[in-house]
C-alpha cells in the first residue's frame, strides 16, 4: 500500500486522499458502465461496521449483497448455491399451495428453520441467476476467500483497501479506511450513485430503442398504403381512358348510322 500512503504519524499510516478520490472516480465510471450494460455487481461486507450500510446501499440500486458469512464456493461452485436458493423457493411454494399444512408439526418446524437459515445466508442473492460481473468488497483481509474465488473466475474486484492490506489481487483499488462507518458510507454513496446513473441511462436507451422500433413498424405498415395509392390512381386513369374510348366509338357509330 506504499504508493497510497501520504505519511506516517505516531505509527499510524495516513492515506493520500487525492489518490482515494481519483480511485473512487475511476471505480465509479467502471461501475456505471457495468450497470448500463445490465449486469450485476455483488457487494460483499461481513464485518459489523459495514453490514447495514452495504445492505441499504445495495438494495437501493437493486444489486445483490452478502453481509453474513461468505458461503465457500459461492462463485466457484455457483450451481450448488443456486440449488439452495431454489430450495428456498420450493418451500415458499409449499406454503402457498397448502402442502405445508399437510405436514406434521415437527416437519413444519424443521422446514421453517431451514427456510430461515437459507433466507439469512442467501436471501439477498435470490435474484442472482448467473455469476456477477463484478465484486465490491469492504475489507479484503476479511473477505479473502471471496476475492480469491473472483480472481479464479476472472471476475473484476473493486475493493476498499486499508493500509494493512495487500492490493495486488484487486483490480480497482480504493485506498480508504475500511473500519470507519463514515468512510465506508462515503465510498458507497459515490459507487451507488454511479450505478444508479448507469441504470437510468440504460432505461433511457431502452425507451429510445423501443420508440425507434415502434416507428419503424409504423413506417413499414404505411409503406403498402403508399404503394397502393399510385396503383389505384393508374387503375382509375386507365378506366377513364377506356370509358372515353368507348364514348368516342359510340359517337362514331351513331354518326355513321345517321349518314
Amino acid at each position: 500500500m506504499a504508493p497510497y500512503i501520504f505519511m506516517e504519524r505516531n505509527g499510524i499510516h495516513i492515506i493520500d486522499l487525492h489518490k482515494t478520490i481519483a480511485a473512487v472516480d475511476e471505480a465509479a465510471e467502471a461501475m456505471k458502465n457495468i450497470a448500463k450494460s445490465g449486469k450485476k455487481v455483488l457487494f460483499v461486507a461481513t464485518k459489523k461496521q459495514a453490514k447495514e450500510i452495504v445492505a441499504e446501499k445495495a438494495t437501493s440500486v437493486g444489486m445483490p449483497y452478502v453481509i453474513e458469512r461468505w458461503p465457500g464456493g459461492m462463485l466457484t461452485n455457483f450451481p450448488t448455491i443456486r440449488k439452495a436458493v431454489k430450495k428456498m423457493a420450493t418451500i415458499d411454494k409449499m406454503e402457498s399451495d397448502g402442502t405445508f399444512k399437510n405436514l406434521s408439526k415437527r416437519e413444519r418446524l424443521q422446514i421453517s428453520r431451514q427456510r430461515a437459515k437459507l433466507e439469512k445466508n442467501l436471501g439477498s442473492i435470490a435474484d442472482l441467476n448467473r455469476l456477477p460481473s463484478a465484486l465490491f468488497v469492504v475489507d479484503v483481509l476479511k473477505e479473502a476467500i471471496a476475492v480469491h474465488e473472483a480472481n479464479r473466475l476472472g471476475i473484476p474486484v473493486f475493493a476498499m483497501v486499508d493500509t494493512n492490506s495487500d492490493p495486488t489481487p484487486i483490480d480497482y483499488v480504493i485506498p480508504a479506511n475500511d473500519d470507519a462507518t463514515k468512510s465506508i458510507e462515503a465510498v458507497l454513496d459515490a459507487i451507488c450513485a454511479a450505478i444508479n446513473e448507469g441504470l437510468e441511462e440504460r432505461k433511457v436507451e431502452k425507451a429510445d430503442a423501443d420508440a425507434a422500433a415502434a416507428q419503424e413498424e409504423s413506417e413499414e405498415a404505411e409503406a403498402p398504403k403508399k404503394e397502393r395509392r399510385p396503383r389505384q390512381r393508374r387503375e382509375r386513369i386507365q378506366k377513364e381512358d377506356e370509358e372515353a374510348m368507348k364514348a368516342r366509338a359510340t359517337s362514331k357509330f351513331a354518326k355513321e348510322d345517321e349518314e
